[in-house]
């Protein structure tokens, strides 16, 4: 299966999780809080299948997690529940 294919994979599955993790939280607009945890969480996924880097598989991931987590981070104040997840 090609790179990009597993990572639209990787991006529904951890879109997914952050969703569910979401749900039992109450928010002021819970739609669009669930949307968009689900599209940031879809983009690290999509992302990490997509580049090509000579790097180990891991370090890819974490690098890139916590580069597009961290903006959500800082927006939010809650680093721990995003960067964790991301």
């Amino acid at each position: 299966m090609p790179n990009v294919l597993w990572g639209a994979v990787a991006g529904v599955v951890f879109g997914a999780v952050a969703v569910g993790l979401m749900l039992p939280v109450s928010f002021p607009d819970k739609q669009a809080a669930l949307l968009g945890a689900f599209v940031d969480r879809f983009a690290i996924g999509l992302v990490i299948g997509c580049v090509q880097l000579r790097w180990p598989g891991w370090a890819v991931g974490l690098f890139f997690g916590l580069l597009l987590s961290l903006p959500s981070a800082i927006i939010t104040k809650a680093y721990a529940p995003i960067l964790i997840i991301g």
